[in-house]
C-alpha cells in the first residue's frame, strides 16, 4: 500500500491531526490552506474515513483518525531523529520560551527553572504568563510552550506529564486563635471570613462541595488573582485560606503562616505538565520540559515529602 501513497501525505496528515485546524496546518506545512484541503480529501479516500469532522467552528477528529495519529507520532519521531544530522545543543539554542502557570509558580519555582535554563541554555529568551483555564483548548494559539496547573484527570487534547498530588488544607497567620490547635472543627473553620485567590487553577471548590454536602457553608469576604496579595491580608487580619497543601507548606517556609487540616475529607488535586502535542519529538522542547518538571518536583509538587507531617515540622 505504500507504493501508492505519496510520504507527504503522512506528514500533512499528522499535522492536520495535531493542528484540527486547516490554516495552521498549511502553515506549519509551507503550503496553502486549498493545497491542505486537496491532501484531506485525498487522505479521507486513502483511509475510508472522514478523519476530521467539523462541530461548529472546530474540526474533531474521528476514533480511526487518533489511532493514525498513535501510529503517525512514534513513526515520524523515529524518522526525524534518523535524519537529524546533529543532535540538540542547548548551549546554541535560540529563541523565546513560553511558560505559563499561578503567580505561585512564578514566585517560587520559576526562579528555579530559569537558573536551570538559563545556566546551560544561555540565548534562551524566557515569559511568564498567568494560567487560566480557558488556554487549554489553545496552547498553540496563545503560543504557550510549558503550562501547568491542576486537573482531577488527565487533561484532554494535550500532552502531559503528572507532577504530583495533594489535598486542600486551612492556611492561616501564626498568630490566628486557631494556630494554638491541632484539630479545626467545621463551626470553626466557617465562623472566621475566608480569602479565595482566583488566579490560576480551581484551588477550594472541592472544600465548598464538601462543606455544602455537610450542611455548611463559609464566608468568602476577599477575592483577589495573586496569592501576594492574597498573604499579605493574610498575614494582617484572622482570615483563613483554604488552598493545596504543598502551596501552604512552601508559603508557611517563607512567611509568618501555618496551616492546619481540614475537619473533613475533600478529593485530590492533580497537578500536570502540560504541552501542544506538536512538540512530543521536539528534541529542545523534550530538554527544557525535563528541566521544568525537575525544578517543581523540588519545589515540592511530590507533596508524599510533605505527608503524614504537621507543617510545625518544617517552620
Amino acid at each position: 500500500m505504500l507504493g501508492n501513497i505519496n510520504l507527504n501525505l503522512l506528514r500533512s496528515l499528522h499535522v492536520l491531526l495535531e493542528e484540527c485546524h486547516v490554516s495552521r496546518a498549511a502553515e506549519r506545512l509551507h503550503i496553502t490552506q486549498s493545497a491542505v484541503s486537496r491532501q484531506l480529501s485525498q487522505l479521507r479516500e486513502l483511509c475510508n474515513d472522514p478523519l476530521l469532522v467539523r462541530d461548529g467552528n472546530k474540526l474533531i477528529p474521528t476514533s480511526r483518525a487518533l489511532l493514525l495519529k498513535d501510529k503517525l507520532d512514534a513513526l515520524l519521531g523515529e524518522f526525524d531523529h534518523l535524519l537529524d544530522d546533529q543532535p540538540f545543543d542547548p548551549k546554541e539554542w535560540k529563541g523565546e520560551l513560553v511558560l505559563a502557570s499561578s503567580d505561585y509558580v512564578a514566585q517560587y519555582i520559576l526562579p528555579n527553572i530559569v537558573a536551570d535554563v538559563s545556566e546551560v541554555a544561555p540565548h534562551i529568551n524566557l515569559a511568564y504568563r498567568l494560567w487560566d483555564p480557558s488556554y487549554l483548548e489553545c496552547l498553540h494559539d496563545m503560543g504557550i510552550h510549558l503550562a501547568s496547573s491542576m486537573f482531577p484527570t488527565k487533561p484532554e487534547h494535550v500532552s502531559s506529564m503528572k507532577l504530583g498530588e495533594d489535598k486542600s488544607v486551612c492556611l492561616m497567620r501564626s498568630s490566628h486563635p486557631l494556630a494554638q490547635q491541632e484539630t479545626l472543627s467545621i463551626d470553626e473553620l466557617v465562623n472566621f471570613a475566608h480569602i479565595k485567590v482566583t488566579g490560576g487553577g480551581d484551588k477550594d471548590t472541592q472544600a465548598d462541595i464538601a462543606l455544602k454536602q455537610l450542611g455548611y457553608s463559609r464566608r468568602v469576604a476577599l477575592k483577589v488573582p495573586f496569592f501576594s496579595a492574597a498573604c499579605n491580608v493574610l498575614n494582617q487580619d484572622d482570615y483563613l485560606m483554604i488552598v493545596p497543601e504543598h502551596i501552604a507548606y512552601n508559603l508557611a517556609r517563607h512567611q509568618s503562616l501555618t496551616y492546619r487540616s481540614l475537619p473533613f475529607e475533600t478529593d485530590s488535586h492533580t497537578y500536570w505538565l502540560m504541552w501542544h502535542p506538536k512538540f512530543d519529538n521536539d528534541s529542545a522542547h523534550k530538554w527544557v520540559r525535563e528541566k521544568a518538571y525537575l525544578a517543581m518536583q523540588k519545589s515540592s509538587y511530590n507533596i508524599s515529602m510533605i505527608s503524614n507531617h504537621s507543617n510545625d515540622d518544617y517552620l
